[in-house]
């Protein structure tokens, strides 16, 4: 490959050296940062050699080049524009500034909302289970216990992430601002306290007590914030701006004692005397607009925004959507906004799929069909960024599919108990109404796939000889293929346990863009080879190594999802570029905890990025793995 060449072609089509703010490259990915959008031709990059997918994220051009690759490029694309080359953080913060404040201001909710996901779908799911069993006990189709310990703690167990959201809200806020998380966390715990009346028995009982605020100014219900999400991230947003404040003006000796309470009792008292009423007013005034939208007659409201959705998602709009579905829970008990999430998102998978199964192109092929399949789980970008939109038809497929399933779901008033999981698991937190989600799912995905299939038409007759295929078809002289292995066996880099990669949550590697991918959410930080080899480079951030096996396998072992945010800390390198090593030999030492402690997963992938140089690649079904465990095979002839 022709690194200059690639860099120059991606300079030229990125707008020149001119058009580019930060530059900067991780494990896989150019991450480029530019001033004028409109100036980069982003399907033209798509078609330089090299480049295996190109998207744009968090005010980011992404172009997926590939371990060995990336950096190479990387280094003739500074080179050649006489660019300065930024940290991950300057990009990351380029970026940002880049953004208008409505954009950050999404980007910013996704940041709160996004970490206590996992928290939320834990609750809902069991939700959803424990109202199903109810259902059907009552109903006679089944007859359990009600009294047994595991009952009455599923029971127990299944709200406990609604009834105290407003900590998780303050703790996770206080992060995203700044601050410190835990007295994020005790303004949360202020929102709810037991002396205040529980909000969701104001309907019932009426408000039980006022107290007068501000010397006598006026009176507030002294009301909990039960089910309420933009109070609590407005108060803690206040904590955090005094108490940086603070932190500048108190003396260091007194700044422990002094800057935490006066940040607690000055948020405290404004967020029960104004700051909270106020802003509940405002939340449920969007929340009633949101449902009069989405119940229009005939759900034409429900219709538009399906269709809608995936346009959102494009934009970064979607990462506020969390904060809807939320407050629709606490003000109806049911989300209406999470169906209409799921058959957009199927919608587009099966948009993707048609596309996978019509086109005669490989290339396309092996992009489209995994894409679909992450689509389904509820994971687009893939989809909509690697397929749908580079083709545009697609993509509008999948829009028109949306919202005739979306269109279906306000018809039945199909609601679900929780939030967080979309596409086919969605179903778990329907099981009230599990007929009707199948329905919509159905008919997201029959509408977009016919659509797609009969209006995508490949860009180029399937077998037209290309510069790389030409290049493919020569055969390697017989002294190189002695020196190769024809069968080799992979190792697994890390024990633990060997997941589905739909289970994955970034989705270039569940998408298996960079190549064939295991996953293994490890049990120890220790990284060893899964082969013999050669370590062809080792990132200064300790947190990725690229070796290449006696088959002439280019492996990629990341470890963990966005962990070269951290910069190295939590890494140490046993091995240098060059090194020759055999199968088990410590590569890296990661500390698991700490990758945990700095908010990030500690997922590990093995990638080969030059599948398609082998005629078969055969991996190990999901299961528990040690350092001795067989996860792949692969073979030349």
């Amino acid at each position: 490959m022709d690194y200059q060449k690639t860099a120059r072609e991606i300079l030229d089509l990125v707008g020149g050296s001119q058009n580019i703010v930060s530059a900067a490259h991780c494990a896989t990915r150019l991450r480029l940062v530019i001033s004028d959008n409109s100036k980069a031709d982003r399907e033209a990059l798509e078609n330089v050699d090299g480049v295996k997918g190109v998207f744009e994220a968090s005010g980011q051009l992404q172009i997926i080049l590939g371990t060995g690759t990336v950096n190479k490029v990387f280094d003739e694309f500074v080179s050649l524009g006489g660019i300065t080359a930024s940290t991950k953080a300057e990009a990351k913060e380029a970026a940002a500034q880049k953004q208008n404040v409505f954009m950050r201001a999404i980007k910013l909710l996704g940041d709160i909302f996004v970490p206590i996901i996992p928290a939320i779908v834990a609750s809902g799911f069991l939700m959803g289970i424990m109202n199903s069993l109810d259902f059907m006990n009552n109903n006679g189709f089944l007859h359990i216990g009600t009294s047994s310990s595991i009952y009455v703690f599923a029971n127990l167990f299944s709200n406990i992430a609604y009834s105290f959201l407003q900590i998780l809200i303050g703790f996770s806020a206080a992060k995203a601002f700044g601050a410190n998380p835990y007295l994020g966390a005790v303004i949360g715990m202020i929102m709810i306290h037991p002396s205040l009346q529980n909000a969701y028995t104001v309907a019932e009982q009426g408000v039980q007590v006022t107290q007068s605020v501000f010397f006598g100014l006026y009176d507030i219900d002294m009301v909990g914030y039960q089910g309420h999400v933009i109070p609590v991230v407005i108060a803690v947003w206040l904590m955090s701006v005094l108490e940086k404040k603070l932190h500048k003006v108190v003396p260091e000796v007194l700044d422990l004692f002094v800057t935490p309470l006066v940040s607690v009792f000055v948020t405290g008292y404004l967020t029960l005397a104004a700051i909270g009423p106020v802003f509940v007013w405002a939340e449920n005034a969007v929340l009633d607009a949101i449902q009069w939208l989405l119940t229009l007659p005939l759900g034409l409201g429900s219709l538009v925004m399906g269709a809608l959705y995936a346009p959102t998602v494009v934009t970064g709009i979607h990462q506020m959507y969390t904060a809807i579905d939320l407050g629709q829970l606490a003000q109806y008990g049911v989300t209406y906004w999470l169906p209409l999430a799921s058959a957009a998102n199927v919608a587009q998978g099966a948009a993707a799929l048609a596309v996978g199964l019509k086109s005669r192109d490989k290339k396309i092929k092996s992009l489209a069909l995994p894409s679909s399949l992450s689509a389904f789980m509820g994971i687009t970008e893939p989809a909509i960024f690697g397929v749908n939109l580079r083709f545009f038809k697609p993509f509008i497929a999948g829009c028109i599919g949306g919202g005739c399933g979306a269109l279906y779901a306000s018809i039945v008033h199909l609601g679900a108990k929780g939030t967080g999981v979309t596409g086919i698991f969605g179903v778990l937190l329907c099981l009230e109404q599990p007929i009707q989600y199948i329905i919509e799912m159905a008919i997201a995905v029959g509408v977009a796939f016919v659509i797609s299939f009969i209006i995508y038409k490949d860009t180029k007759p399937a077998g037209q000889l290309t510069e790389k295929s030409i290049e493919k078809s020569v055969e390697p002289s017989s002294a190189a293929i002695e020196k190769r292995e024809t069968e080799e066996s992979l190792f697994s880099p890390v024990q633990g346990e060997m997941i589905p990669l739909s289970q994955v949550s970034d989705e270039t590697f569940a998408a298996e863009i960079l190549g064939a991918t295991a996953a293994i959410i490890p049990e120890d930080g220790k990284i060893t080879a899964p082969c013999d080899g050669e370590i062809s480079s080792i990132y200064d951030t300790g947190h990725a190594v690229c070796l290449t096996t006696k088959a002439g396998g280019e492996l990629l072992i990341h470890i963990g999802i966005d962990t070269v945010k951290m910069e190295g800390k939590g890494f140490v390198k046993k091995v240098s570029d060059g090194d020759q090593v055999q199968a088990g030999d410590v590569l890296i030492e990661a500390d698991l905890d700490e990758i945990r402690k700095a908010g990030y997963e500690t997922v590990t992938m093995m990638i080969l990025t030059n599948a398609d140089d082998f005629a078969a690649v055969t991996k190990a079904d999901p299961a528990q793995v040690g350092h001795e465990s067989v996860v792949m095979t692969i073979k030349k002839e």
